[in-house]
């Protein structure tokens, strides 16, 4: 098995980004909203933009999570996560091994990884991930392509089982966050859940609140 690094997982609230979901057009300052909030751990995801596009919202959002002393992970591309200081890399299933990226960023950088099953979540911890997120736990239109949603009660099974941090994903919102942190989750991921909101400050602020509520 190889050893993750889950100790350093220091955040609780993990925002992963979609820019046309943003109000205003340009994210990092969406972001910094959120980080204002109270977000401390930022993926960037933005899929639809070629490399170089990637590379400059990138070199963007590095500059905006230093000024809090957020983490930032970059979705599925190790070589950008080098290439802009990030701190971390977020792996899809249909992305890296997590094992062969571990060899490519070195001991120090947060790997994540995405998982929808029991099978999926075992191999990211023994390939030595450092977190994941499971889901989706409840329905929303970014995830349905992964099927009916997987329920707390999934959730609870698989953060009874897995010894990583696990992030539950997948139409998170202010009433259900204390039903997932019981079930043994170590914090939520979201995008909507912010990013759509018209403050995201106020939603980041109110997500951020019942999460310390929760954990006194």
């Amino acid at each position: 098995m190889v050893v993750g690094t889950s100790g350093r997982v220091d955040f609780d609230l993990y925002l992963i980004t979609d820019r046309h979901q943003c109000s205003e057009r340009d994210l990092a300052a969406c972001v910094e909203k959120a980080l204002r909030g109270g977000i401390r751990a930022v993926q960037m995801r933005e899929k639809d933009l070629s490399t170089h596009e990637r590379f400059e919202v990138g070199t963007r959002l590095r500059q905006v999570t230093n000024g809090f002393g957020a983490r930032l992970l970059v979705n599925g591309d190790a070589a950008l996560a080098l290439a802009i200081g990030a701190d971390g890399v977020h792996l899809p299933q249909d992305g890296l091994p997590t094992d062969v990226c571990r060899k490519l960023v070195g001991p120090e950088m947060l790997i994540g990884v995405s998982t929808h099953t029991m099978e999926e979540a075992r191999e990211a911890q023994e390939k030595g991930a450092d977190f994941i997120t499971y889901g989706p736990i409840y329905y929303t239109p970014s995830k349905a392509q992964y099927g009916e949603p997987k329920g707390i009660e999934s959730l609870r099974t698989v953060c009874g089982t897995i010894r990583l941090p696990v992030f539950a994903l997948g139409g998170m919102k202010t009433d259900n966050v204390v039903d997932v942190l019981s079930a043994g989750a170590a914090g939520i991921a979201m995008i909507s859940a912010i990013l759509g909101e018209n403050d995201i400050e106020q939603a980041a602020s109110l997500l951020a609140g019942k999460l310390q509520a929760k954990k006194g």
